[in-house]
């Protein structure tokens, strides 16, 4: 058995993982200006499970099958690397890297102080700079990513690899996987996408954007 920790995506079907990746659940619950997460149910550790990615399972997180009646699974997102098609800000202290179309609106982005982009702005404060560079790292999708004013180089948190259930009860939704710690993603045509830090797959099943959450789940009203 592969015990290397990988995720597989299956044509129309589910995401294998494999290699005893931890499976958790975290809920997003406001914090004054902003959001924070709480430990949601836990899971036993597994070698390999497969992970529902139509949004129709009656077993979820896990799959039951249900995509078979014509779940359609096209991935549709770009291969590019994230820093070939990223915006930037440049602030006085940090830049801002923005790949809008990644934004899974889990609202980490708001610090106490403003968003990201105010804040990046206002980066000559060293507190202020500080708390850019929080908003950013706490990002699940990787939308956002803080990039050091003089040498370029991402300023990334240490994340162990695990497999991360939101729930996000204050937009009465379900949210998407959060994929954390470098764990490769597989297309079912062989292609590995870019290994990162931080990002989020869709299980709602409505993404346009697949097999990356768009933020769908909340438009939806995807409750699993």
């Amino acid at each position: 058995m592969d015990d290397k920790m990988r995720i597989k995506i299956e044509k129309d079907g589910p995401y294998l993982v494999c290699g005893g990746v931890p499976l958790e659940e975290m809920i997003i619950v406001p914090e004054g200006h902003c959001v924070k997460y709480e430990r949601g149910r836990t899971f036993p550790q597994k070698q390999q499970y497969a992970l529902c990615r139509c949004g129709k399972s009656s077993t979820m997180p896990f799959c039951d099958g249900s995509h078979s009646h014509g779940f359609n699974g096209t991935e549709t997102a770009t291969r590019r690397p994230f820093f070939d098609r990223a915006r930037t800000l440049k602030g006085p202290g940090v830049v801002l890297a923005d790949a809008m179309e990644l934004c899974a609106f889990a609202r980490f982005c708001h610090g106490e102080h403003g968003d990201a982009w105010t804040l990046t702005t206002l980066s000559d404060d060293p507190a202020l700079c500080e708390e850019a560079i929080k908003t950013m790292s706490e990002c699940p999708a990787g939308r956002l990513v803080a990039l050091d004013i003089e040498t370029g180089e991402p300023i990334e948190p240490a994340l162990e690899p695990g497999i991360v259930i939101l729930q996000d009860p204050s937009r009465r939704c379900s949210g998407p996987l959060w994929v954390k710690g470098g764990i490769p993603i597989e297309s079912f045509d062989g292609f590995v996408w870019e290994v990162r830090n931080r990002v989020t797959l869709c299980r709602c099943g409505a993404s346009e954007n697949k097999p990356f959450c768009d933020a769908m789940h909340v438009t939806i009203g995807f409750k699993d």
